[in-house]
């Protein structure tokens, strides 16, 4: 009885695979096949119907098979505009720039140089997120750009470019007020004046240069004691800059505001030396608050007294 129940069952699963196997689709049964004019022409049939996915099926079969062979530099480009349609900008890229660097000559190499670039500004992420593609995407565009300076699409690589840098600027900006947030005041300084000097028409400019004082000034504040004059000097420097260069800013109040503290906390360092001269605890006890063995480069290069860019 038990004998008769597995033969049964074997007969069952039997039917069953053949079953399987007789409905096997036309497109799997394509992909199987080693038909590979068969393929290219249905792959091509799919692209130009936007099933986009079974094509890429098929011409992932197919690329290895017609390299150097007639008919593979359509079906490269094909190939490329199928990832770039799926939105898979990584792959896609790579394939635009595989058949642009392998046809140069061809007529499509100028768009798929450019398609190439494009894929990587898609694959740029948002400013507070590594820009490492961002970088690579202004490099391939300005390389579109000096490949083909002529090209019809020279005016939209410079706009997209334009764009990618103004990522970059705000990636600077908000790293350099992360050092101010978590206070590292003398990072902080050299970080805004980084920035300043990167981007010279930034948008944040006055927000920068305001920054910079107010970082200076807590630079100061949290410095030893004999360090302290001259960082605060260059605090009420910068802020007399300031307020000459921007006569209307919203910042005129908080700069004046770190001006007057700095002049203030100048004038009581000063006096704390003097003491400490005649009083050797109190230069011992202001000895064993330093953190800063030597003249940080922040104040390096900043003899002119300028704001630093």
């Amino acid at each position: 009885m038990f004998k008769k129940q597995l033969t049964l069952l074997a007969c069952v699963i039997a039917v069953l695979l053949i079953t399987l196997g007789s409905c096997k689709s036309k497109y799997e049964k394509l992909k199987a096949s080693n038909d590979n004019a068969k393929k290219y022409s249905e792959a091509i049939k799919l692209y130009n119907k936007r099933e986009y996915t079974k094509a890429l099926g098929l011409f992932d079969d197919l690329v290895t098979r017609y390299r150097g062979h007639e008919g593979a530099e359509d079906l490269f480009y094909y190939n490329a505009y199928a990832n770039y349609k799926l939105k898979d900008y990584t792959a896609a890229g790579y394939h635009f720039k595989s058949f642009a660097d392998t046809y140069p000559s061809s007529p499509r190499a100028e768009e798929c140089r450019f398609m190439y670039a494009y894929c990587l500004y898609l694959d740029s992420p948002i400013y507070s997120l590594d820009q490492a593609n961002t970088s690579k995407a202004i490099d391939g565009l300005q390389l579109f750009i000096n490949l083909y300076p002529k090209s019809d699409r020279v005016a939209e690589a410079s706009k997209l470019i334009q764009t990618l840098r103004d990522k970059l600027e705000s990636k600077a900006y908000a790293n350099a007020k992360l050092y101010l947030t978590i206070g590292d005041f003398q990072a902080a300084v050299i970080a805004f004046g980084n920035t300043l000097r990167d981007y010279p028409d930034t948008k944040y400019a006055e927000e920068l240069e305001y920054l910079t004082i107010e970082a200076q000034y807590k630079y100061a504040k949290n410095s030893r004691v004999d360090f302290q004059e001259d960082r605060y000097t260059l605090a009420i420097t910068w802020a007399d800059q300031f307020t000459e260069k921007y006569p209307t800013s919203r910042f005129l109040k908080e700069t004046a505001v770190y001006k007057k503290y700095s002049q203030d906390e100048m004038a009581q360092s000063k006096r704390l030396l003097a003491e400490a001269m005649v009083n050797p605890r109190l230069a011992k006890k202001i000895a064993a608050k330093d953190t800063v063995k030597a003249r940080p480069s922040s104040e390096k290069g900043n003899d002119d007294k300028k704001i630093p860019n």
